[in-house]
């Protein structure tokens, strides 16, 4: 469905409800090295429980490689510092969402870069930002629900 790129993450738990989060939406994980932690860390595993082994899973150096080799997808950047909000955007399946490291967000230059595809979740207060895996979580499901929840069996079990 769509693609979900963390930039440098750095708290495993944000990471492993993110996998969790991927699987039950059908989509591909991409983080960029350096990770602030280890895959095998415990935490890691913990937050994703079960769902690790069947998540799709990609591993970059660099923000650079990951750009060479997806030239001709569609990129947004998730920043408390973009003016558009995310739900001004018509997502579309494969579509790559961007996330930077918990303390410091997306690079600067990168943002400025790409001011037309960077989007904000709005928030009430002044607050830093919301939590990685709940903004991520936030726009997978915008997207979804612009798709009209089409991929795979949403009701699952429970369709009559």
């Amino acid at each position: 469905m769509f693609n979900i790129v963390l930039v440098e993450p750095e708290i495993p738990q944000n990471t492993g409800n993110i996998v969790r989060t991927c699987v039950a939406t059908g989509c591909k994980l991409h983080l960029v090295k350096p990770l602030g932690f280890s895959v095998s860390d415990k935490y890691l595993k913990r937050a994703g429980l079960d769902y690790w082994k069947d998540a799709d899973i990609f591993y970059y150096e660099s923000i650079k490689e990951l750009f060479d080799k997806h030239t001709n997808s569609n990129f947004y950047f998730f920043s408390t510092k973009a003016g558009k909000v995310y739900t001004d955007i018509k997502y579309q399946e494969g579509d790559f969402f961007v996330f930077g490291k918990e303390t410091k967000g997306l690079d600067e230059k990168l943002l400025q870069a790409n001011l037309n595809k960077t989007v904000r979740l709005p928030m009430v207060s002044e607050i830093r930002s919301l939590n990685l895996s709940n903004t991520v979580a936030i726009a997978i499901y915008e997207g979804w629900r612009q798709l009209e929840f089409i991929q795979g069996n949403l009701f699952g079990k429970f369709k009559d």
